[in-house]
């Protein structure tokens, strides 16, 4: 039977998408020719509460887009003989400006590089920042988060849970181990 460990609780989850929103603004000196695009599903969601977030800090609303990388990445024949593709939506034009894709947990990278090629598809921003709720290691390709909420030493089967208050009725991060 797995083990199951809390990692991140509702009032862990308010802190960080603040902290994350003001080191956006700090390093962007503040939100001109910024845009956000969430990685679906629960990137999506952190990315709105994050566009939220700013808006309540620098009262300006920022763009913000939700994308499907299933078809782009390099091992959707190992997850599924058909995945499920949804669409992507992002109203902007991606071309010269800052985009930064948003993302529940960071593992071994190769997501990150899928909506990296998804997102060139639609354009070419002048900037790819990531920002990430949680990131566990593992990495088989050299990419690093630009924000992040926390960092977790895990094995490789491990599992990191993310819910949702959006998706899953609760905001609760776990991880499963044997």
């Amino acid at each position: 039977m797995k083990k199951k460990k809390t990692l991140l609780n509702d009032q862990d989850f308010k802190r960080i998408i603040t902290r994350i929103s003001h080191e956006i603004i700090e390093k962007h000196k503040g939100t001109k020719n910024l845009a956000l695009v969430g990685i679906q599903t629960r990137g999506d969601f952190l990315a709105k509460r994050i566009a939220d977030q700013i808006k309540q800090i620098e009262k300006v609303t920022i763009p913000v887009g939700s994308m499907d990388i299933n078809m782009y990445r390099d091992d959707w024949t190992k997850i599924s003989r058909q995945p499920t593709v949804r669409p992507s939506n992002i109203p902007f034009s991606v071309d010269g400006i800052d985009i930064i894709l948003v993302d529940d947990v960071l593992f071994t990278g190769r997501t990150i590089r899928a909506a990296m090629d998804a997102l060139l598809d639609f354009g070419r921003p002048s900037r790819i920042e990531l920002a990430i709720l949680i990131d566990r290691g593992h990495r088989e390709l050299p990419i690093q988060p630009d924000y992040k909420g926390i960092s977790i030493n895990t094995e490789h089967d491990d599992m990191i849970n993310v819910l949702v208050v959006e998706h899953d009725q609760k905001d609760l991060v776990y991880m499963e181990q044997d």
